[in-house]
Order: C-alpha cells, then sequence, then structure tokens
C-alpha cells in the first residue's frame, strides 16, 4: 500500500448530505479547500433519488437525475472508492480504488460521516434473488426495461395464465417510493398497452401490497386515504395490512396463506444500517440508535471531537416542535432529502468553524417543511407548512419544488424539457437492454497466447475444457501443465488476488472462466468447496519471491 494521502477534513459517502458539506467547506475555506478537503465516494456521480421513479415510468432520461460530483463539488478533492475501513484511533480511511489501483489509506484530522444506509432483503425468503430494487440509475432503467420485455413477452404468449402473470406487477411498501414507482409502472404500462394490439387491457395489472393500514405513513390520514383511490381509481390493486412471507420466481406468497401470480416483484422496504457504522459504534463504543450513530445538535458525534455524521445513517435530534410539520413529533430527524441537503450544508459550515476557530458551531434548527409524493397520472399528495394538497395543483407542486432541488441550471433545463416533451409525445418503449457479461465464459487461445502474467491482477477463476495451459514463473521456468478437466486460479483468488505465475497456451485450447465475485460467493456459501480448493492450492509448487 502506498504512502497515506493525508486531508484535514475526509467526507466519507457522495449523497445530498456528502456533497452539500463539500460545497459549503469550499465556501468556507476558499481557495485551500482543494488540499484540505476530500469527498470519497463509491460512485463519481450523486444521484437524485426523487426523481427516480420517473425514469421507471420514462418521463425522464437516467442522465438527467444524476450529476457529476466533480462538476458539483469543483473546489475539493473528489476521490471515487469504495471504503473498506475507517480507522478513527490511527485517523484513515481505507478504500478499494480498483482493480488496478488496489487499496488507498487515506489521512484526516476529521471525519465526516456521510454514507447513507443500504438494503437487505434477506429477512423474506426468495426477496433477495428476485425482487427489483429502486436505489440507483441502473436499478431504474433495469426496472424500466423489464417492464418493457414484460409485454414483449406476453405479447407472444398464447397461454391466458402466463399472460396475466407476465403482465401482472408487484410493487412491495407503501411509502413515498413505493407508491411513486407503482403511479409510474401504472401510467407506462397503460400508455404503452395501445401498442400491443394483441393484449386485452384487463391483463396489465399493478398490485401495491402494504403492511400497514393506509399508504403513505408520514403524510396526514386524510393524503394517504386520497393517495389509495386515486391509486384504485386508475387500475392498482391495493393489499394493505397484509404482509410477503415469500416471493418465488413467479409468485408472491402473503402471510395470510394468499398468493400473487407474477414474474416480476419491486421492493421499496429493507432499508438497513450501513454495516462501516454499524462497525464502527460496536469497535469504538459510539452510541447509535437503531444503527444511525447519535449525534449532537452541532452535527458532532456524541463524545468525539474530530468525527461528525449527517444523513441517513446519523440519528440528528430532531429541533423543538414548531407546528407546521408532520415529521416534528419525531425524536431524531427523518432519513429524507430535504434534511440531508441541509444537515450536509451546516454539517460543513460547523467543520470549518472548527477548524479556523473563527466561529461557535451552530445547531441544526431545521424542523421541515412538508412532504410530497408523486402518485401518477399527473397527481400527487402534498403537506406544506401544515397546508394539505392533493391532485393536480399538487403535482405541479411537487415538481416545481424537486426541480428547484435539483443540483445544476444545466440538469434543470433538461429535466424541464424531458417533462414538457412528455406531455405531447408518447413515452418511449425501446427496449435498450445491455447484455451483461456471461458468469461463465470461454476463453479461446492459440498455440503461444498468455492468457495473464505474474504480478497482474487476477480477476478469474479457470477449468481447461480443451488444449493445455502451461504456468511458468516471472523467469520463463516452468512449473506446471494443466490439460481438460483441470483447474487453476484458486490461489491467487483466494489471498492476494494476485497472478503468481505466467498463463501460456501450450496447444489451442478453450478455457471456462468463472469471474471472481462468482467465485468468492460459491467458496463462501460452501464451506467444503472452499476446503478443497484451499486444499488443491497448498499442494500446489510454490513460485520463488521476485526482489
Amino acid at each position: 500500500m502506498a504512502e497515506a494521502l493525508q486531508f484535514d477534513v475526509v467526507i466519507a459517502g457522495g449523497g445530498f448530505a456528502g456533497v452539500y458539506a463539500a460545497r459549503a467547506l469550499a465556501r468556507q475555506l476558499g481557495g485551500d479547500a482543494r488540499h484540505r478537503v476530500a469527498l470519497v465516494a463509491d460512485q463519481n456521480f450523486m444521484v437524485f433519488q426523487p426523481m427516480l421513479a420517473e425514469v421507471v415510468g420514462s418521463s425522464l432520461s437516467p442522465r438527467h437525475v444524476v450529476n457529476p460530483i466533480r462538476r458539483l463539488c469543483p473546489g475539493v478533492t473528489v476521490l471515487r472508492g469504495r471504503i473498506e475501513q475507517i480507522d478513527l484511533a490511527r485517523k484513515t480511511v481505507t478504500l478499494n480504488a480498483g482493480d488496478f489501483a488496489g487499496q488507498v489509506e487515506i489521512g484526516f484530522r476529521h471525519i465526516a460521516l456521510t454514507m447513507g444506509g443500504v438494503v437487505d432483503l434477506s429477512r423474506v425468503p426468495g426477496m433477495p434473488e428476485h425482487a427489483y430494487l429502486l436505489k440507483n440509475v441502473g436499478d431504474a432503467l433495469r426496472l424500466r426495461s423489464t417492464i418493457i420485455d414484460r409485454f414483449e413477452e406476453a405479447a407472444l404468449e398464447t397461454d391466458e395464465t402466463e399472460r396475466e402473470r407476465l403482465l401482472r406487477f408487484v410493487v412491495v411498501g407503501g411509502g413515498y417510493s413505493g407508491v411513486e414507482v407503482a403511479g409510474q409502472m401504472n401510467d407506462l404500462g397503460r400508455e404503452i398497452l395501445r401498442f400491443y394490439p394483441g393484449l386485452p387491457e384487463n391483463a396489465f395489472r399493478v398490485v401495491l401490497i402494504h403492511s400497514g393500514p393506509h399508504l403513505l405513513p408520514e403524510i396526514n390520514a386524510a393524503l394517504g386515504s386520497y393517495c389509495e383511490l386515486h391509486l384504485a381509481a386508475r387500475g392498482v390493486d391495493l393489499h394493505l395490512d397484509t404482509r410477503v412471507a415469500a416471493i418465488t420466481a413467479s409468485k408472491v406468497c402473503l402471510a395470510d396463506g394468499r398468493e400473487v401470480e407474477s414474474h416480476t416483484v419491486v421492493s421499496t422496504v429493507g432499508n438497513a444500517p450501513h454495516p462501516l457504522i454499524l462497525h464502527l459504534c460496536e469497535t469504538n463504543s459510539l452510541p447509535c440508535e437503531n444503527g444511525r450513530i447519535c449525534t449532537e445538535p452541532f452535527l458532532r458525534v456524541v463524545g468525539q471531537e474530530a468525527v461528525w455524521a449527517a444523513g441517513d445513517c446519523a440519528a440528528v435530534p430532531m429541533p423543538p416542535k414548531r407546528g407546521i410539520s408532520p415529521t416534528e413529533p419525531r425524536r431524531f430527524c427523518p432519513p429524507t432529502g430535504q434534511f440531508a441537503m441541509r444537515q450536509g450544508r451546516l454539517l460543513g459550515e460547523n467543520i470549518a468553524a472548527s477548524l479556523t476557530g473563527d466561529a461557535a458551531p451552530a445547531p441544526f434548527t431545521f424542523g421541515g417543511i412538508g412532504e410530497l409524493a408523486s402518485i401518477g397520472h399527473h397527481a400527487a399528495v402534498a403537506e406544506v407548512l401544515g397546508m394539505r394538497f392533493s391532485g393536480f395543483f399538487a403535482w405541479w407542486l411537487w415538481r416545481t419544488v424537486y426541480l428547484a432541488k435539483l443540483p445544476g441550471l444545466e440538469r434543470k433545463l433538461r429535466v424541464m424539457m424531458d417533462w414538457t416533451l412528455d406531455l405531447f409525445f408518447p413515452r418511449d418503449i425501446t427496449l435498450l437492454q445491455s447484455q451483461p457479461t456471461q458468469v461463465l465464459q470461454e476463453t479461446h487461445l492459440e498455440a503461444g497466447d498468455i492468457l495473464f502474467h505474474a504480478g497482474e491482477p487476477a480477476f478469474s477463476f479457470y477449468i481447461v475444457k480443451s488444449g493445455r495451459i502451461d504456468l511458468s514463473n516471472a523467469d520463463n521456468s516452468p512449473v506446471r501443465s494443466v490439460g481438460p478437466g483441470d483447474h487453476f486460479g484458486e490461489r491467487a483468488l483466494l489471498s492476494d488476488r494476485t497472478w503468481q505465475l505466467t498463463a501460456t497456451a501450450g496447444e489451442r485450447t478453450t478455457l471456462i472462466a468463472l469471474e471472481a465475485k462468482v467465485f468468492d460467493a460459491i467458496t463462501r456459501a460452501d464451506t467444503s468447496i472452499r476446503d478443497l480448493l484451499i486444499k488443491t492450492a497448498s499442494k500446489l509448487p510454490v513460485p520463488p519471491q521476485r526482489a
């Protein structure tokens, strides 16, 4: 590992809170911020999540709901990498920068934790394997493509039962995300149905399953009831007070014994604490609330001088009641965008004040303006400053508010153009499916072709289907040959992910390649396979160490 980079402030996470904290630090510290502040994110863009449902519904281009973090935060250093460890004692962050750059260590004086949460579907059998998510642009694109693909399949299906199963889409969860994606999926399906004249209109169905008695429990009950009536009138089947017990490839099993036949299930539930936050709290005895790290009103972690937190991973005390927001009775601020943005901004200002000593940190005083949810077909529900709206005006208000919050003038203009065109032209039903790399790949080599060199990163486990592979040391001295039915690569994948030998085709050869991530999943799931591969790896000749 190379010598650690050093910064005064490291911001861990590139969501709303992290980006707005970086922007505030850049303003407060001026030109020095680039050398003093680093924002670390696992993607080089920020997703504007409130608009993901519109990507699913083909109302917005996926490019228009993301913003490059380097463009949003030009005054700080942006580092893309997956954070693997945070050591508060040594004041270092270890991240994986990629297959070739490997691990990089970052030093800090202050650290801001803005990593949000993760998704854990393991509580419902079958949900991890079969459910679609809606957390990022890739999820939205995949779901949109799947909906259109189901229509294409149904157009060729002659069995009525199977056709209905193809055209029945299930959404699990009746919060903001569930309601919005159900509304958009319903709008998309009913609009594109006319392009498939062979499909009966009653074959298409969106089913929304919610464990509570009312949709949108975060908002006023009357608005939740309006949402239920609107969706039902638009043909959405509602199952309230209903829990999902299991999911298979073709059905959803409900806790009351009923079954919903469907090949497409979208899960908007399963939010879980970030494992790094849980590990930090456990190893450093930091206070946490349901997996969220507890902070003071100033956004400094309780009991720490140089550790700060904001956003979904932080339990920030809710300011005193003001009488205008449905979120006020809560003990801690809710994990929503309006809070994360403002917490991030204050976080940056408070850290800058701590660095310069020019001012005392300020407490977080934002109590919430209100709640909005788009429910499809030019309708929404809204509770803003104590006033309640529903229908078309609430939909217009939803678009106005979120357009104002969308970072960047360019993105605002592009979204406005998409929305305007959507009013006059049908939604795009082009099925753009980028074919993913196959888990199992055949690799063909001619005699003398080199598969990999000693010292290069290892990405695959190989099985020889035909031919011969000669393995040699870095100095070209032969080690052994492998033929049909033999395998190699387990030693590198089970250790430091670096090839210790050079592999050359001794004759025309065909290999079966198994991706490293699949190899990892198999060896973690089946200890007998892992033990067998460890045993075979231990029997291989050990190459000489390079100077």
